[in-house]
């Protein structure tokens, strides 16, 4: 594995103040977050707040394997969307911490207007990320932070990847 971009919370919470900025300025109204999980779920879960919006999670899986720098592989779908919003649709604001190559966010929005509950009432989906990988050929809407190679991003909260609960109860006692 090549080199890593190690994040603090400051700075994973500057950079989605950054993302919601650039939304806000660009005048796009959105009415529905959908976040790619897991990767998505706490970049919507703020941006719900700023902007007092509703959020749906799309469970998406395209990393396999049992290490912290797994494989991008296969991409796996859930069924449905998770949301408690009245209604599904209008401008869509599809989120992702990051674009490694472009294809789960594709692949994610091909998805979308494909699933029958949404569809229909789709006006517009655009895309926000954190961070563009220099070899991802995705372009999104939004994005806090191009790069110009392609590091492992450790995020804050991924450090309980490789913390066991038998590891929590231990250091307790």
């Amino acid at each position: 594995m090549g080199n890593k971009l190690i994040i603090s919370w400051d700075e994973y919470n500057k950079i989605v103040e950054e993302l919601a900025l650039k939304v806000h300025n660009s005048g796009f109204k959105v009415d529905l977050l959908i976040g790619i999980m897991r990767g998505g779920a706490p970049i919507i879960d703020v941006l719900s707040r700023i902007f007092k919006i509703k959020c749906a999670y799309m469970a998406v899986e395209s990393y396999s394997g049992e290490e912290i720098e797994d494989q991008q592989g296969d991409i796996v779908f859930s069924r449905e969307l998770s949301s408690t919003a009245h209604s599904l649709g209008g401008n869509i604001l599809l989120c992702d911490d990051l674009s490694d190559t472009g294809l789960t966010l594709n692949k994610s929005i091909e998805w979308l207007k494909q699933y029958r509950p949404i569809r229909d009432n789709i006006k517009e989906i655009r895309t926000a990320i954190l961070w563009k990988k220099s070899q991802s050929t995705f372009e999104p809407d939004y994005c806090a932070k191009k790069l110009k190679d392609s590091p492992w991003i450790i995020q804050p909260f991924e450090k309980y990847e490789e913390i066991r609960i038998e590891d929590l109860k231990k250091n307790r006692d």
